[in-house]
């Protein structure tokens, strides 16, 4: 949700301080922050999730010390709370951080390496691609999109199940 230029003066006047430019910028994050929360939430939690990244952003958008930082902070809360209410509606947390742990103490060095191995052949190829790229070569996704011959987001996309797909095979 990178704003368009044109509402960088009001990002920047809500920033300051200006309660007007504050109310325009939540009407102006609000679909994009909407949308993110349809894909990452229960369908019963996508308007308290927009809800709570709303507040957080009014109560907290002046702490926040680079502004092009904005959407990814933004979605990053909104996947917050969308795996809040989760673990609240559900007592399910998909991203079980114990399960993890726990994976990962019972396997030595040479059993993590072997895993890792295996989870990341049983990608399909443009996965795994993406997945080597970011977290081994360490490329940023403005590059990774330009070798990869695709936009930002569809790269960032395609991390992102990559990234889901060997966290299923490893916990599996």
């Amino acid at each position: 949700m990178a704003l368009p230029p044109q509402h960088l003066p009001v990002l920047q006047a809500a920033h300051g301080g200006d309660v007007a430019a504050m109310a325009q910028l939540l009407r102006l994050c609000r679909p994009d922050i909407r949308r993110y929360a349809q894909r990452h939430c229960l369908i019963s939690d996508v308007d308290d999730a927009v809800q709570e990244a709303l507040l957080v952003l009014a109560r907290r958008l002046h702490s926040l010390r680079v502004l092009a930082a904005l959407s990814g902070w933004l979605f990053l809360t909104v996947q917050r709370e969308c795996r809040r209410l989760g673990r609240v509606a559900l007592r399910y947390d998909p991203y079980d951080e114990t399960q993890v742990e726990h994976w990962v103490a019972g396997r030595n060095n040479d059993e993590l390496r072997l895993d890792l191995s295996r989870a990341l052949q049983s990608l399909p190829v443009h996965y795994r691609e993406v997945l080597l790229l970011r977290d081994f070569e360490e490329l940023s996704m403005v590059e990774i999109a330009e070798r990869l011959g695709l936009t930002v987001a569809a790269a960032k996309s395609r991390l992102h199940r990559a990234r889901e797909m060997a966290r299923e095979y490893l916990l599996a």
